[in-house]
């Protein structure tokens, strides 16, 4: 994961969708639109891709499901999450997305995430996706991190 975020190696994201995609296939989910969680505007232009969608699409290619990259938006750019409590990892996502309602009303959508440390990020895009009248939203990511010392309420 980290060559595919940091170091541009952005033919991992076929390789890392496969198992993906089968692993959706056996649990059997009835996903209908998937959505990556978006980049800030500035770490996009960093980075010049969002590593997630890079996953995301072909994942969503390989299962036949529609594919929405601008569903989810952030509205405010956030603090990065590295190092920040549990309580701070909410308190900064609050309110940082929006989602347009065209895709994914009354759709039951995959969000996918790279890492899940706390949820944070997860919590708040699923809130704006069902503020915007998704049916149901199942979350997938590529790791879950372990709460080192000091990360407290994960």
């Amino acid at each position: 994961m980290h060559r595919l975020k940091y170091r541009r190696n952005v033919a991992l994201g076929d390789a890392l969708a496969r198992p993906m995609a089968d692993f959706c296939r056996r649990l059997d989910w009835p996903v209908e639109v998937v959505v990556p969680v978006p980049l800030g505007k500035r770490r996009l232009q960093e980075r010049g891709y969002n590593q997630v969608g890079l996953i995301a699409m072909p994942l969503a290619a390989l299962n036949r499901w529609r594919y929405a990259p601008r569903a989810l938006s952030r509205v405010r750019e956030t603090k990065s999450q590295v190092g920040l409590s549990a309580v701070e990892r909410r308190e900064n996502m609050q309110g940082a997305f929006r989602a347009d309602p065209r895709p994914v009303s009354g759709r039951t959508v995959l969000l996918m995430d790279d890492v899940a440390t706390t949820g944070a990020t997860l919590s708040a895009c699923v809130e704006a996706l069902l503020s915007a009248g998704a049916k149901a939203v199942f979350a997938l990511t590529l790791a879950r991190a372990l709460p080192r010392h000091g990360l407290q309420n994960v």
